[in-house]
């Protein structure tokens, strides 16, 4: 998407909130699972990579537990694989663990329609099968096409379908934030 074509209207998270909101949701994660034993992180790309590693470094400073982290591209599970244009770059899945028995928890940065978290559940199927599958969120901006919902939400937006909803994270973008930003046109 286009940065230039959207103007922000308002922000949502500064770095503060977000880090809160991980924390938060880190709490959650140990507690929903009784402990992070049997729980691995699996960020989408590419913000949910980030985040991913985040929740992580919160969870082994809670439970003194170092967390496995995979990484998870989706772009050929997608529903709309011969719709869009193909990447010029193809980015690498990386499951460095069994996830056979394990309490797997997709991490993602915006919750939108759902399609992006199917087909994130169809390639996390192909490497075996998971004790359970979690979902994190930074944000959930409702509007579901597909029955989805998330088990840890950082923040609930509630948008307009004009709207977007920017994260911007330190990794990629040099600064923490979320905000909403509507068409420029």
């Amino acid at each position: 998407m286009n940065e230039m074509k959207f103007k922000k209207k308002k922000l949502i998270m500064d770095e503060t909130s977000i880090k809160r909101a991980l924390k938060r949701v880190a709490h959650e994660i140990i507690e929903k699972n009784k402990g992070a034993e049997n729980v691995a992180l699996v960020g989408i790309r590419s913000r949910g990579i980030y985040l991913a590693h985040r929740l992580a470094k919160y969870i082994e400073e809670i439970e003194k537990k170092i967390v496995p982290i995979g990484v998870l591209d989706v772009a050929f599970y997608r529903d709309d694989v011969g719709n869009r244009i193909i990447p010029h770059h193809i980015s690498k899945t990386e499951i460095p663990f069994d996830v056979m028995g394990k309490n797997i928890i997709l991490v993602d940065d915006v919750l939108y329609t759902g399609r992006t978290i199917r087909a994130a559940l169809d390639a996390i199927m192909d490497f075996g099968r998971p004790e359970r599958i979690q979902l994190a969120i930074l944000v959930d901006r409702g509007h579901r096409e597909l029955p989805i919902r998330a088990d840890f939400v950082g923040k609930n937006i509630p948008t307009s379908q004009n709207e977007r909803v920017w994260v911007s994270l330190k990794e990629e973008d040099d600064v923490d934030s979320v905000d909403i930003r509507e068409d420029a046109n």
